[in-house]
């Protein structure tokens, strides 16, 4: 086994492959509410948070009028959006709602709080909060133990900031 990585690497972000980047860059921006940083030509896009060069870049170069994979096929099952507490994760989810777009699961992991959905072009999203490391359940030997509990979308959407 090797040394683990160093414990501050993190995820930088997601580059997806879209069939339609107008469609897309109108779900990550427009519902979402990430900001385009820039465009490449008509078939790419980079999108963030908070002036970043990219959390999520969108591409046509393969895919371009293209079906979503076939979910039975290995690949990506979902890109999560963490963020930075529980009423940043309803107004996400508040837009999400009022976009029409389905919510199609919502879990409590104890470690965190997650609403599952899928953009448009199938690929599966989680919008989610973690809770704070001294929180996260642990059994009685101190290792992690996460669950699947059912989240109450409801009580999460009343937490949601008016707009």
């Amino acid at each position: 086994m090797t040394a683990p990585v160093h414990p501050e690497t993190r995820i930088g972000h997601i580059h997806l492959k879209v069939a339609d980047l107008d469609r897309a860059v109108g779900f990550y921006a427009g519902v979402l509410g990430f900001e385009v940083q820039q465009y490449f030509g008509d078939s790419a896009a980079f999108l963030s948070a908070g002036g970043y060069h990219h959390h999520i870049a969108l591409n046509t170069w393969h895919s371009k009028g293209g079906p979503p994979a076939p979910k039975h096929r290995a690949g990506l099952f979902h890109a999560a959006i963490l963020y930075p507490d529980r009423t940043q994760l309803a107004d996400a989810v508040a837009r999400v709602v009022a976009a029409g777009i389905p919510i199609e699961g919502a879990a409590d992991h104890g470690v965190s709080e997650a609403v599952y959905l899928s953009d448009p072009d199938g690929n599966g999203i989680e919008l989610c909060r973690d809770r704070p490391r001294e929180d996260w359940p642990r059994d009685p030997g101190g290792a992690l133990a996460m669950v699947n509990a059912p989240l109450d979308v409801q009580a999460l959407l009343n937490e949601a900031p008016d707009r």
